[in-house]
């Protein structure tokens, strides 16, 4: 199946939207192929400021209304205890609600961003979709990571070479509690090094330090870059490492 045919079987769905590579060139071929699509971005401690802004600025692009929900996701226990799994629960809990948004606004089908080079058996938030049968275009259509990219460069999307991003709480190691400050702290980490150039980096908790990851090709930058990184991240946390483990 092509998206052309995809969008055209569905013909008015809502899109869980991130402002990323995948959701946005969905957005766009939708509008393109003239299915009745809204988008709707749930704003929790997970997603940092800069995913809501690419998103607005997506859909302002494309002419196409964006709905935000607010929604505090630590009040599920058992994603603030953060498990191995905690993305199952995570994406349940986010992904009833917008099914719940959606219903309210008459939309009954509902979709995601998944694209065919995601690994679904290493991702325990996929079996929460499918579960809540949400339906993943590109996924289906066969359309990998890469594609995506080269037809978003084609659409003239922003988009198309923006770095993929996990959310905030994939920072913090697996089976230790989340807390509001630690995403606070991680998130204005993560503002410093983007806003010195930085393009495609993590910045992880280690046991209270943060523990910086990035592509290779960055190494060197950084290195000469270090004694200015570390000045800035200090104030933020008390300890400041540096992974040699590529990003």
């Amino acid at each position: 199946m092509k998206l052309e045919e995809f969008f055209s079987k569905y013909s008015k769905v809502a899109l869980g939207f991130s402002g990323g590579v995948d959701s946005a060139y969905l957005l766009y071929v939708a509008k393109e192929n003239n299915c009745e699509i809204q988008p709707y971005f749930i704003k929790s401690p997970f997603q940092p400021q800069f995913e809501l802004m690419d998103a607005y600025r997506v859909c302002n692009e494309l002419d196409i209304e964006l709905k935000v929900i607010e929604y505090d996701i630590l009040q599920n226990q058992k994603v603030k205890e953060n498990p191995d799994n905690r993305c199952y629960y995570c994406k349940k809990e986010l992904f009833t609600l917008l099914k719940e948004h959606a219903k309210k606004d008459g939309y009954s089908i509902l979709i995601d961003g998944t694209n065919a080079s995601d690994d679904i058996a290493d991702r325990p938030g996929y079996k929460a979709l499918n579960e809540l049968q949400v339906l993943s275009p590109l996924r289906e259509c066969g359309i990998t990571k890469k594609e995506v990219r080269e037809l978003s460069k084609e659409a003239g999307l922003f988009t198309w070479n923006k770095p993929s991003y996990a959310c905030l709480a994939t920072r913090i190691q697996a089976n230790q509690e989340i807390d509001k400050e630690t995403l606070e702290k991680v998130e204005l980490a993560e503002g410093v090094l983007s806003n010195l150039g930085y393009k495609d980096f993590r910045v992880r908790v280690y046991y209270g330090a943060a523990r910086i990851q990035m592509k290779e090709d960055e190494w060197y930058n950084f290195a000469q870059d270090r004694e200015r990184v570390y000045s800035l991240l200090k104030p933020i946390f008390d300890i400041v490492l540096f992974d040699m483990e590529t990003r």
